[in-house]
């Protein structure tokens, strides 16, 4: 014997029982509800809209990635060598070639004009190698001082480590070169 108000399947639609009562048939809660707005899950709406924005908010590993992309980039250049390094090779040359009277012995011409500037290719190598080596490691470290539960992307590791190796190959080679274990000068004898 009710009568049903608007439309069923709109949001006003309520049934009005014998008495003035109205029904609601939405299935959403009323106002004076105890539950405190609790959905059939059992978590409160406002929870969910708290716990999404948590999740959105978090560490997207963006920085991590960027850093492991370049301590790779770095642990390459050190390898192959760099504009900076090569600039400074060519002015230590033409250092060494000023600073060496045309007098000079054989061995300190070689020594001026080409050791110090394959030492200085050496040393500009190892600075980048060493930039790789501690961009790499950084990045391996960086989740233990972040968000716990938060794993880091496999990918990230994989090209972190690539960094870390290409940094220790690297320096590895700046030392042997800068100290004429690899490819020393030729002797002037």
């Amino acid at each position: 014997m009710g009568t049903k108000t608007v439309d069923e399947t709109g949001p006003e639609a309520n049934e009005v029982k014998p008495g003035g009562e109205t029904e609601d048939l939405t299935g959403a809660p009323d106002a004076d509800d105890t539950t405190g707005g609790e959905d059939a899950a059992g978590t409160s709406g406002a929870g969910d809209a708290a716990g999404s924005v948590g999740q959105e908010a978090g560490p997207t590993g963006v920085g991590q990635g960027a850093g492991a992309v370049v301590s790779a980039a770095l642990g390459v250049v050190s390898l192959t060598g760099s504009w900076v390094g090569t600039v400074a090779s060519a002015r230590e040359t033409l250092i060494g070639q000023l600073g060496t009277a045309s007098n000079a012995s054989v061995a300190k011409q070689i020594k001026e004009v080409y050791g110090d500037a394959w030492q200085t290719t050496a040393l500009w190598g190892g600075l980048f190698a060493l930039a790789a080596l501690l961009v790499g490691v950084f990045v391996l470290a960086r989740p233990a001082f972040g968000a716990p539960g938060k794993p880091q992307a496999p990918w990230i590791k994989s090209v972190a480590w690539a960094g870390v190796s290409l940094g220790v190959i690297g320096l590895l080679l700046a030392v042997l070169k800068y100290t004429d274990v690899l490819l020393g000068l030729p002797s002037a004898s």
